[in-house]
C-alpha cells in the first residue's frame, strides 16, 4: 500500500464516527463530498494530509481557541477508543495548529502539548520557532522537563536545526546555542526514544558546528552508558567525514590497520542488480585496536560528477595481528530516494575513517 492510500473511505468512515461525537456540526456525507473530491486521485500523501485538515476546518469554530478545545476532547476520545493502525493519517491534527495557529501563540502551545502525546507535532511547531524565535525556544525548554516522555522528545525533536522533511531553522543552524539546554535537561532521560532524538539533534548541529559538538562530546564522555550512546550516535555524520577529532575521541588510528586483497567481484552491472566485493582487513600492531569499517559508494551524478555516500559494515575490537576477511553487496535496486545513473561509480574501503583503497565499476543501464 501506498503511504497516500492511508487516507481511504475506511479510515475516514472510523474517524468521523468518533468525530461526530465530540464535533456535532460533521456532516458526514458533507465531509466524505468534499474530500473525495476530483482532484483527491491525484494528490499525494502531503497533499491529501493538507487536504484532510482543510476540510475538517470548514465544520470547525472560527475561533481558534475554541476549535483547539474541540480538537483536545477529539484526541481523549481517539485515545478511549484505543484508535491505532493509522499513524502517520492523524498528522492533519498537528498540522491544524500550524495551518491556523500561527498567530494565537497561546492557545497553539497548549494545543500542541496535547496533540504531541497522540501525533508528533515536531513539523508544526517549526513556524511557530521561526515566528517567536526564543519565546518558543523557552517553552520547548520548559516541555523537556514534562512528565510525558512524548513531550520531552518533542522538546528535542521540534528543535533540530536541519530536521528531515520538516522546515529548517537558519538561526538554530548558524547559531545552536538557544538549543543546548534543552539537550542538557535530555541527556540523562529515563526513554530511549528521547535521548534517541537528542543524539539527532546533535547530529544537525555536527554538520553545520563541528567544534560544538566536540565539546559536548568531551563534556558528557563517561558520565553513563546512555550518554556515550548519545554521543556516538550525535557523532556519526562526523565520523563518516572522518573527522580527525572525533576519530581521536574514540582512539581510531589506522596507521597499523592494512587493507589487502581488495576485489570487485562484480565489476559490470546493471539497475536492480548488486554490486559485490571484498577484502581483508588486519591489524598489524601489536597492540588490540578498534577497527570501524565503512565503505564509500561514489555514485555517478546526471552531470557526470561522483557524489559519496558512506555505509557503515562494523567496529569491533581487533587483537593484535588478527585479520577478518570481509565481503558485501550494495545494491542499486531503483528507490524513490535516489535515481542511478549509467556510467562509472567507485567503491572505497574506509577503515578508522581513512580511505584505505578505491576501485571503479560501471553501470550499465
Amino acid at each position: 500500500m501506498l503511504i497516500k492510500d492511508v487516507y481511504s473511505p475506511a479510515f475516514y468512515n472510523q474517524f468521523l464516527d468518533v468525530a461526530i461525537t465530540v464535533i456535532p456540526s460533521i456532516n458526514k456525507k458533507i465531509f466524505f463530498d468534499k474530500i473525495f473530491n476530483k482532484e483527491f486521485a491525484g494528490k499525494e500523501w502531503k497533499e491529501r494530509m493538507k487536504h484532510t485538515t482543510k476540510v475538517l476546518h470548514h465544520f470547525m469554530p472560527g475561533d481558534f481557541s475554541k476549535a483547539t478545545k474541540l480538537i483536545n476532547r477529539l484526541i481523549t476520545k481517539l485515545k478511549q477508543e484505543k484508535f491505532d493502525g493509522y499513524g502517520i493519517a492523524f498528522m492533519f491534527l498537528p498540522d491544524y495548529i500550524e495551518t491556523y495557529g500561527l498567530d494565537d501563540f497561546n492557545s497553539s502551545v497548549k494545543a500542541m502539548e496535547n496533540i504531541t502525546q497522540f501525533m508528533s507535532c515536531e513539523f508544526a511547531v517549526r513556524p511557530f520557532i521561526l515566528k517567536y524565535k526564543q519565546k518558543m525556544l523557552d517553552q520547548m525548554l520548559a516541555w523537556s522537563l514534562h512528565t510525558s516522555y512524548h513531550v520531552r522528545r518533542f522538546a528535542s525533536e521540534g528543535s533540530r536545526p536541519r530536521l528531515p522533511w520538516g522546515l529548517a531553522i537558519p538561526d538554530l543552524k548558524k547559531d545552536p546555542s538557544p538549543i543546548l539546554p534543552i539537550l542538557e535537561n535530555l541527556k540523562n532521560d529515563p526513554s530511549e526514544f528521547v535521548r534517541r532524538s537528542v543524539a539527532n539533534n546533535l547530529n544537525d548541529i555536527a554538520k553545520d558546528n563541528p567544534r560544538i559538538v566536540l565539546e559536548i562530546a568531551a563534556r558528557w564522555k563517561g558520565l553513563s552508558k546512555e550518554t556515550d550512546a548519545i554521543i556516538k550516535h550525535g557523532s556519526r555524520t562526523l565520523l563518516k567525514a572522518g573527522h580527525s577529532d572525533i576519530l581521536k575521541h574514540y582512539g581510531l588510528n589506522s596507521n597499523e590497520i592494512f587493507v589487502t586483497g581488495f576485489t570487485i567481484n562484480s565489476p559490470e552491472i546493471r539497475t536492480g542488480d548488486a554490486v559485490s566485493f571484498s577484502y581483508t582487513v588486519q591489524n598489524r600492531s601489536l597492540q588490540k585496536q578498534t577497527v570501524r569499517l565503512e565503505y564509500g559508494v561514489y555514485y555517478n551524478k546526471a552531470n557526470g560528477q561522483l557524489a559519496k555516500k558512506v555505509f557503515k559494515i562494523s567496529e569491533r575490537v581487533f587483537n593484535a595481528g588478527e585479520k577478518a576477511r570481509i565481503q558485501r553487496k550494495q545494491s542499486f535496486r531503483p528507490v524513490t530516494t535516489r535515481k542511478f545513473y549509467p556510467g562509472t561509480h567507485k567503491i572505497s574501503i574506509i577503515v578508522n575513517g581513512a580511505e584505505k583503497a578505491i576501485k571503479p565499476f560501471r553501470l550499465l543501464c
